[in-house]
């Protein structure tokens, strides 16, 4: 398992429309990716799951991937998080 903890750059945070974009990313990976603010974890590849943690702009939180793939997978959603 690899993981990073980071801070949303994003203006908007992760809601709504960078949220689906976000999940549309997480499952184009084989690893299982998880997202984790303040004590809550959640399936990153569900967006139910991402909205329920309603992350806001410059929130730090913890990304986890697990899988074949999961550095790739990590290191496209932390550029993803980081550049939006």
């Amino acid at each position: 398992m690899v993981e990073k903890e980071l801070t949303v750059k994003m203006e908007t945070g992760l809601q709504a429309r960078p949220a689906a974009k976000f999940v549309q990313e997480a499952n184009r990976f084989s690893a299982d990716v998880f997202l984790e603010k303040e004590g809550k974890r959640v399936n990153a590849k569900s967006i139910m799951g991402v909205m329920s943690l309603a992350i806001g702009s410059n929130e730090v939180i913890k990304l986890q991937a697990d899988g074949p793939d999961a550095q790739q997978a990590l290191d496209s959603l932390v550029s993803f998080i980081e550049e939006e």
